[in-house]
């Protein structure tokens, strides 16, 4: 292979990264940094996990690492993933691998030591880049680098075929899409009808699997364009019946424009759906915030008072939802109101009002001095409440 140019990056000529490559280079193995680090490192986005590409085989990598006194991680060794751990950070070292039979998400896999022959079985050209512990990068599908370059997300060979050796890869075209493509770049006709064509293999997918990749999707910059793609394929209704994305545009401008984050359970409450946790299986606290956020929006409560019960960010939250499915402009006063709300505190507590009210009619009591205190934007002082 002909490099096709050198990096030079802090994360691979740290001594951790080195120490892993040199491990294996050293017991004459080839050994390269590959996929998500090396791609976001060239597309200028920060570099997060660094995955190992080797020759040797998973037992060979684990011998190799007691010998060296690594802490090996055996995380999938039967198809060919091994993790090291080095000062705290964890490396995983997969085998070069050919596909000998492939059923879905459960392929049959044999190692190899053909570096173009694992590029060939990865699913984007620009995942299928390759660093050695020089910063020499090799693209030996001939198509990584360019692609990457004009920021364009294409399947190695055709879509139809990756799709159907793994159909978790319909939903990470899609994520892909959002993270990595042009902002101005539409979506390849041929992809999408591939995508269509094969939206029920979905089925085969776990729902922790569909909910974790559709929960990455929605922390892109701006997820609508691929969110709509789906609908438009029969991909998102094969993920979560009854989802509608009509204010997922619009509460992503109005983020834009309070500069927030992106938040999942915020753009999930967005789209809804039936049996949202079944479909996705979320975890509980995410389940729970994608309920009460929905039951805020749509419920009528002030924002000060939201504030106030809630706290800023999901009084916030809530208002943003609010204004994006009823397409309403956002006030600031109303984000100022909930600020306010969220800093205020309710001068009197139950022993303000003992002895003289005891149990149901003490909670009844304080609760109407409570909601009158709000009503007066949390004016009325604490001996003012005890006069009424």
């Amino acid at each position: 292979m002909i490099a096709v140019l050198t990096i030079s990056a802090d994360w691979l000529e740290s001594p951790s990264t080195q120490r892993v490559l040199r491990l294996l280079g050293d017991a004459g193995h080839q050994a390269f940094v590959v996929g998500g680090a090396l791609r976001n490192h060239l597309m200028g986005y920060a570099v997060e996990d660094i995955d190992i590409a080797t020759d040797a085989t998973p037992d060979a990598v684990m011998a190799l690492a007691r010998s060296g006194t690594i802490k090996c991680v055996d995380t999938g060794a039967a198809h060919g993933t091994v993790s090291l751990i080095i000062d705290g950070q964890s490396f995983e070292v997969t085998s070069f691998r050919r596909d000998v039979e492939t059923f879905g998400r459960h392929a049959t896999v044999a190692f190899g030591t053909d570096v173009s022959a694992d590029a060939a079985r990865r699913d984007f050209t620009i995942n299928a880049l390759y660093a050695d512990a020089t910063g020499a990068v090799f693209d030996p599908t001939g198509q990584g680098l360019r692609d990457l370059r004009a920021a364009r997300v294409r399947f190695i060979g055709t879509a139809e075929a990756r799709i159907r050796e793994d159909y978790l890869r319909i939903l990470r075209y899609f994520r892909f899409h959002a993270f990595y493509a042009a902002h101005d770049a539409g979506f390849d006709p041929d992809i999408l009808a591939a995508c269509a064509e094969n939206a029920d293999g979905i089925a085969r997918l776990s729902r922790e699997r569909i909910g974790a990749e559709l929960c990455k999707l929605l922390t892109a910059p701006n997820p609508a364009p691929a969110m709509a793609a789906m609908a438009q394929t029969g991909v998102l209704r094969h993920c979560v019946p009854g989802a509608d994305i009509r204010a997922l545009a619009p509460l992503i401008h109005l983020e834009g424009l309070l500069r927030v984050s992106p938040f999942p359970a915020r753009r999930l409450a967005a789209i809804g759906g039936e049996a949202l946790q079944t479909a996705l299986r979320l975890s509980k606290s995410t389940a729970r915030d994608v309920s009460q956020l929905r039951d805020l929006a749509s419920g009528g409560m002030a924002a000060a008072e939201m504030g106030y019960r809630h706290g800023i960010e999901t009084a916030r939250d809530a208002l943003l939802l609010h204004h994006a499915f009823f397409e309403t402009p956002l006030d600031l006063v109303e984000i100022d109101a909930a600020q306010k709300g969220a800093l205020a505190k309710f001068p009197l507590t139950a022993a303000d009002l003992m002895p003289h009210l005891q149990g149901p009619d003490l909670g009844r009591k304080l609760a109407d001095l409570e909601a009158r205190w709000i009503a007066s934007d949390f004016r009325l002082s604490r001996a003012a409440l005890l006069r009424v």
